[in-house]
């Protein structure tokens, strides 16, 4: 193992791949996701006359989105939500639709706080929104996998960022960093986690808690652009756009930051 790998290994911040182990990734993704190849009984297969049989419609076929659209439809769905506007939700209209599958056009990777639900804030319904939620929305190995999973097998062509004002684990983080504060159990990870957004902040204002909640967004959109082979590979082809956004909870509007 090299020393890049043995000093991340164990990092949430980090995929663990060492840079040759990451080319070497991001190569075997492009030859099984590139033309001519699709996803079936646990593995990727290249295409032939034999192996490529019709596909049945996609659930919801108003999911099959392009990346600039789908961040456009969840922005509109967050103006019908501050406008109190919100469309109401009959479950029996998509029951049979989504028994046998799902189709999401989103990805969310938010905070498990009570206050900001993603399906709520952007109006949707079920079968929309791919949700990952930890408290204060940074990267760990397990949303790394729930995301890439939600690309190369569900082909959702956006992934959000989503923080939020007020959040109390990046309160945790700034208390670690700036006052030295230790917490019991494993609060203690989730703080070191997000510790880096901390100090990459030097705002020392009033304003220092949304700040560090920012970085800590974009921080975290910057690793998902960069730091997983699957996802490289999408966002290099224009096939995913990856963004960040804050809920401001006197408002409910979601402000676009990365």
């Amino acid at each position: 193992m090299c020393q890049h790998c043995e000093t991340n290994q164990n990092s949430a911040q980090d995929s663990g791949l060492c840079p040759n182990k990451r080319t070497f990734l991001k190569f075997s993704v492009a030859s099984a996701l590139g033309v001519g190849m699709h996803y079936a009984g646990g593995v990727f297969a290249k295409e032939t006359p034999a192996n490529n049989p019709v596909r049945p419609a996609p659930p919801k076929p108003e999911n099959v989105l392009t990346p600039d659209q789908a961040l456009e439809r969840l922005m509109r769905g967050n103006e019908r939500y501050v406008a109190g506007k919100s469309k109401p939700l009959d479950f029996h209209d998509i029951e049979s639709a989504l028994v046998g599958g799902q189709n999401p056009y989103a990805t969310i990777l938010g905070c498990s706080d009570s206050r900001v639900s993603p399906e709520h804030c952007f109006d949707e319904a079920l079968g929309d929104l791919f949700v990952a939620r930890g408290a204060g929305n940074y990267l760990n190995n397990d949303n790394i996998a729930t995301i890439e999973y939600s690309v190369a097998v569900l082909n959702t062509p956006l992934i959000m960022v989503l923080g939020h004002e007020s959040c109390g684990a990046v309160r945790a983080a700034v208390d670690a960093v700036d006052h030295h504060k230790d917490f019991p159990g494993h609060i203690q990870l989730l703080a070191s986690a997000i510790a880096p957004a901390v100090r990459a902040t030097t705002d020392t204002s009033s304003n220092r808690l949304m700040n560090v909640t920012k970085m800590n967004v974009i921080m975290t959109v910057e690793r998902l652009r960069t730091k997983t082979p699957v996802l490289d590979y999408y966002h290099d082809q224009k096939k995913i756009r990856i963004v960040g956004g804050i809920y401001h909870l006197e408002t409910g509007k979601v402000e676009l930051v990365a």
